[in-house]
């Protein structure tokens, strides 16, 4: 195998335009469920902001920040169900991590569909199950109230 300077720049010449044409032609639509097309949508429409993946080793992780405070009020990531201690055969599930008061937490999380923020600090955090029962409407205001303690 070659190497070199010449070699070394047309090699991160190349990795260059790959990486430029991953970013700009391909969408990166990992979230594809009902519960999550709905939600995504419903944010977007709420607050104008649009999914952030800001992990290339984690593709199928996203964030919601604000636009004024740059500070995360959501996080929508892919997970195995055995890492959330969930019941059952393992299998992939979509959880929304939000910001919650410390005060607050102990009343929200149940251990089925409200769970200790995943991969989060869970004195702030707590994760929603998006398995369709927990209704679109309750989880937007609890997008909300993340929102707002986002400033």
């Amino acid at each position: 195998m070659n190497h070199g300077q010449f070699v070394g720049q047309v090699a991160q010449a190349y990795q260059d335009i790959l990486y430029n044409i991953e970013q700009h032609c391909y969408d990166n639509d990992v979230f594809q469920s009902t519960p999550e097309r709905k939600l995504i949508a419903q944010v977007k429409a709420a607050y104008g902001d649009d999914l952030e993946f800001l992990w290339p080793k984690f593709p199928q992780n996203a964030v919601w920040r604000r636009s004024d405070t740059h500070k995360w009020y959501g996080a929508l990531l892919t997970v195995t169900s055995d890492k959330l201690a969930l019941p059952g055969a393992t299998h992939v599930v979509t959880v929304l991590d939000l910001r919650a008061r410390p005060e607050d937490l102990s009343m929200l999380i149940d251990g089925q569909h409200y769970l200790p923020g995943y991969h989060m600090n869970k004195k702030h955090w707590y994760s929603i199950l998006l398995d369709d029962v927990v209704p679109l409407a309750t989880i937007m205001d609890d997008v909300k109230v993340s929102y707002m303690l986002a400033k």
